[in-house]
């Protein structure tokens, strides 16, 4: 996944700050504890909002000492079963990323997520047997979308549509029908604006190197800037309105900032050409 759906802190209350921070450095200790030490290489905030989604509890919290800064102890939440289905759904989507930057890639520029994929491919195949549908349906769907691209496919509906089957696909079954349909649509859309979002941000490297984007198929003689505003705004209107339809305990205030504050805020800085600079400053400051 790509990092964007994250909340507006600045919004956050002093306590929801505090246990999003601590469902963040949970989620570190759980990829490693189930999936190795590499798997905590690509934590990122989008694994985070799913581990919201699937856990719901108020988090019990211990003050444990942080891997990559040895010197600091940090709130830390304990483990639950959301934060492991998280971590399998993380540590999969990471291993097929790599995966398919080694397709797409010449074979010296795929070297290094061959090699980072060999080094988490231990943790990939544990995670794969806790939740082999998913695995599943991962795999179909990038082979799907390869496809799509190879083809030079025009019609970006199709090609975010298969992201976002992929992303709907990530929340266990629980046999409760109106529970799951509201989640996989939750996630549905949000896959689909992060597909696109994502397009957009590449749009420029894309064009320079001849590499296929959804945007530049459907839109060769220059892209429509407000045709793709409105459609990313139709899919943050439905993934509010699933939203809505979910229990989600605890941590409903700090998905409604994310899907009302966070997410419109990163599509601007994208849209503004600001997002890369805005992400290096945030990844420096890291919960």
């Amino acid at each position: 996944m790509f990092g964007y759906v994250r909340p507006w802190r600045d919004e956050l209350k002093v306590s929801q700050d505090r246990d999003y921070q601590a469902l963040y450095c949970g989620l570190c200790r759980t990829l490693g504890r189930r999936h190795g030490l590499m798997a905590r290489m690509f934590l990122n905030y989008d694994f985070t909002f799913l581990a919201m989604l699937l856990d719901g509890g108020r988090p019990e919290k211990s003050r444990e000492r942080c891997p990559a800064w040895l010197w600091c102890r940090k709130k830390t939440c304990a483990a639950t079963g959301g934060l492991d289905e998280a971590a399998d759904a993380a540590t999969i989507l990471s291993y097929w990323k790599l995966r398919d930057t080694v397709a797409d890639s010449s074979f010296l520029k795929g070297l290094p997520a061959r090699f980072l994929s060999l080094l988490l491919l231990r943790g990939y195949r544990k995670a794969a047997a806790a939740r082999p549908a998913f695995d599943e349906v991962v795999r179909s769907c990038l082979e799907e979308l390869t496809g799509l691209e190879k083809e030079n496919c025009p019609s970006m509906d199709r090609t975010a549509d298969t992201f976002a089957r992929l992303l709907a696909a990530a929340a266990p079954v629980t046999g409760e029908k109106a529970r799951d349909r509201a989640m996989e649509q939750l996630l549905y859309h949000l896959g689909r604006w992060i597909y696109l979002v994502d397009a957009w941000d590449d749009l420029q490297a894309d064009r320079q190197t001849g590499a296929y984007n959804p945007i530049l198929a459907r839109f060769p003689q220059g892209a429509d800037r407000d045709y793709l505003r409105v459609t990313l705004r139709h899919s943050l209107n439905l993934a509010r309105s699933a939203m809505a339809l979910l229990e989600l305990g605890h941590w409903r205030e700090t998905v409604e900032n994310i899907l009302y504050l966070g997410l419109p805020a990163v599509e601007e800085l994208v849209f503004t050409g600001r997002w890369k600079a805005a992400n290096h400053r945030d990844r420096r400051q890291d919960p």
